[in-house]
């Protein structure tokens, strides 16, 4: 930003963090600036891109007013989690999809996927909560769906995601879902322990968490 704004003294607020590995097809941060405001938005755009590494691009921008913060304003977040099962992928298929080697009983995943649908404790779905962590969080939708979001030819013929929606996550959430769900497709869990997973009083531990490269942010809203 320093190349393209030289003169201007500026800040930069993200929208959230996200754990290493973890791709985003959309994003989002929050540009502070103390002098006089960017008279030429879309000549900004393209001058950002162009001083951009090659993994990022800026895609759109809008004008906020000064009540708005990017962290504290109400939004809604959809993760997705790609992943195969079978026969081994192809190696260009790591950065993006988690590949397990053998049979997972996809039909009994995708019942259990809306097992997390509502308002729950997750404090068996976090590692090392702090004392201040709000434990319960409400997922709006949870649910496997054959994977339209990403193609390429190198992909197996079939492969799935994980589709999560909700207000915000706590630190391996999602990828401790998608964990307990391919314990349960391996015969390792049984529903009833994924059900008791999500009681406030749960003993039940999940001990798999899912590889942070087969997870991607494909969506970010503000209301």
């Amino acid at each position: 930003m320093k190349f393209v704004l030289p003169e201007a003294r500026f800040k930069i607020l993200g929208a959230g963090r996200t754990d290493a590995k973890v791709s985003a097809l959309e994003a989002a941060f929050e540009l502070f600036i103390e002098d006089a405001p960017i008279p030429d938005l879309s000549k900004f755009l393209n001058e950002c891109n162009e001083n951009l590494p090659p993994d990022i691009k800026v895609i759109n921008i809008n004008k906020v007013d000064n009540s708005f913060n990017i962290i504290q304003h109400s939004k809604s977040k959809e993760y997705i989690y790609l992943f195969s099962f079978g026969a081994k992928n192809h190696p260009y298929c790591a950065p993006f999809m988690a590949n397990h080697i053998g049979p997972l009983n996809i039909e009994l995943m995708q019942k259990a996927a809306r097992l997390f649908e509502g308002t729950h404790n997750f404090k068996a779905y976090t590692s090392r909560p702090r004392p201040n962590t709000l434990l319960l969080r409400t997922i709006s939708s949870c649910e496997i769906r054959e994977n339209k979001v990403l193609k390429a030819n190198f992909f197996p013929e079939r492969s799935y995601a994980l589709h999560v929606q909700g207000a915000g996550f706590m630190r391996y959430q999602i990828r401790m879902i998608m964990g307990a769900l391919i314990q349960l497709g391996r015969g390792e869990l049984s529903m009833d322990m994924i059900k008791a997973s999500l009681q406030e009083d749960t003993q039940v531990q999940i001990t798999y968490v899912a590889p942070g490269s087969g997870l991607l942010l494909h969506r970010l809203e503000f209301e």
